[in-house]
């Protein structure tokens, strides 16, 4: 009998893991993963990422207007491009039907647009001739980040 109470009172037989020592765990995971998010900072990330799809889509179509006008000798078969700036999309300066054998996939649009209708980047030429090509205001989630445009 003896025997029996000496077995139950051993810390040999526990298993498993305390409350304590659970919670402490879970905190420890809980601080490094605000370090982590802290550091890694997501929001800046998607931004940078929407800046670098602006200039990529902005130099497209800049690329794709050169090309029209190489092809046109200099004269850009987009009638629609005035002096004064207007938005690119069906909504304002449809570059669609001019630009569409340049870019195979159609105008684009920027990563914050909703619609074709308004892609949110911006064409003029000036009176000699110059284009410049805008994409909106780059996020602001960015330090030091402007307005990016193209000349052509």
């Amino acid at each position: 009998m003896q025997k029996k109470i000496q077995n139950k009172a051993t810390p040999a037989s526990r298993q498993g893991f305390t409350l304590i020592e659970i919670l402490v765990v879970i905190g420890l995971i809980a601080i490094l993963a605000g370090v982590v998010l802290i550091a890694i900072n997501p929001a800046r990330q998607f931004a940078q990422a929407r800046n670098s799809q602006r200039v990529s889509n902005v130099t497209t179509i800049m690329n794709a207007l050169g090309q029209d006008l190489a092809e046109h000798k200099g004269v850009s078969s987009c009638t629609s491009i005035t002096n004064s700036t207007t938005t690119i999309g069906t909504g304002g300066t449809d570059l669609s039907t001019c630009l569409s054998l340049y870019i195979a996939s159609g105008i684009p649009m920027d990563p914050v647009a909703s619609s074709s209708a308004n892609t949110l980047y911006e064409i003029s030429v000036n009176s000699s001739g110059r284009y410049t090509i805008c994409a909106p205001k780059h996020a602001e989630a960015v330090l030091g980040t402007s307005v990016y445009c193209l000349v052509r």
